[in-house]
């Protein structure tokens, strides 16, 4: 008699774990409804993309949001998998202000490695999860067209500014988004890594984050999603800001509430809503399903910065 009991009870704790998992799904339709038919672009890298659970978990997150009617744009990193490389051959690399020095032959091993390998990687993890992903780069369809980056920077002891040279490191000075847009109207998932292409035909290494927010204001995404290992911005308090409008994320930077390296990645997010993106969100990609906490719940998953534009579904 205790084993039918045992068993009556165990189904009835799994009836209450399905109903809410029921429930969660028909809470989501609102949102799925409010974002179908427009384009996400999540910049894909940090911890979520080295541990081999959340890749997977983050490949079935993208289908699904292609199998409810939104357009998935991955911009994708890979720092770590290229620092790898260039120990394995023995090719020295050094950073000035968080970005790599690329000489000729580092950017070679950047572009196989992130064109290559990585590239591939997440194609074949979006396929595994039911999806049909294409890998692309920048040099893919006069995708991304970039320059030579110029950074200045000033010496603390003379005070005097001196332009550095990072070598083969560039920023997007145009994105054509002709072969994207034809994506949008099929089941493909594109991957786009961060490699862009100079007037002469050089090949140009650029922060993915960077990439990823000149590609979401070129195809006029709703969203552009920064995946980080970090819960978002935070205010003095230490907790999570759920919302910004872009002059209180200036204001943030100029009165040092956003500092360190935080500071690249909210700038990437002003100038994408300044661009027409609906809203950019900085938020952590070590928590499962991330993603679909940001876009269909209520609460949402990160820092969401909201441009002049607004530019977000008709229904929010």
């Amino acid at each position: 008699m205790s084993g039918y009991d045992t068993t009556a009870q165990d189904r009835e704790a799994l009836r209450e774990v399905w109903l809410e998992k029921a429930k969660t799904l028909s809470e989501a339709l609102p949102y799925m409804r409010r974002f179908s038919g427009r384009t996400v672009v999540i910049k894909y890298g940090g911890h979520a993309m080295g541990d081999a659970e959340l890749s997977a978990c983050f490949a079935r997150d993208v289908v699904l949001l292609k199998q409810v009617g939104i357009n998935p744009v991955v911009v994708h990193g890979g720092g770590p998998q290229i620092q790898k490389m260039l120990e394995r051959l023995k090719i020295q690399s050094e950073f000035v202000d968080g970005l790599r020095v690329t000489d000729r032959a580092t950017v070679d091993i950047v572009e196989m490695v992130l064109s290559g390998s990585i590239n591939k990687e997440i194609v074949s993890a979006i396929t595994q999860a039911g999806g049909f992903a294409i890998g692309l780069s920048g040099k893919d369809g006069h995708l991304i067209r970039a320059t030579k980056l110029r950074r200045k920077k000033r010496d603390p002891d003379s005070n005097i500014e001196r332009l550095l040279d990072l070598g083969f490191v560039g920023e997007p000075t145009e994105v054509t988004p002709h072969v994207l847009n034809f994506f949008q109207g099929s089941d493909v998932i594109p991957v786009i890594a961060p490699i862009g292409q100079g007037p002469e035909g050089e090949t140009y290494n650029i922060n993915a984050d960077t990439a990823a927010g000149a590609v979401a204001a070129a195809v006029g995404a709703t969203r552009l999603l920064m995946l980080t290992d970090v819960k978002g911005v935070l205010g003095r308090d230490g907790a999570l800001i759920e919302e910004m409008s872009a002059s209180e994320a200036h204001a943030g930077i100029a009165d040092g509430t956003i500092s360190g390296g935080m500071i690249p990645k909210v700038e990437t997010c002003l100038k994408a809503v300044e661009e027409g993106v609906g809203g950019a969100v900085i938020l952590d990609g070590r928590v499962p399903h991330a993603v679909l906490l940001e876009l269909f719940t209520p609460h949402g998953a990160g820092t969401l910065i909201r441009g002049p534009h607004r530019g977000a579904p008709a229904a929010e």
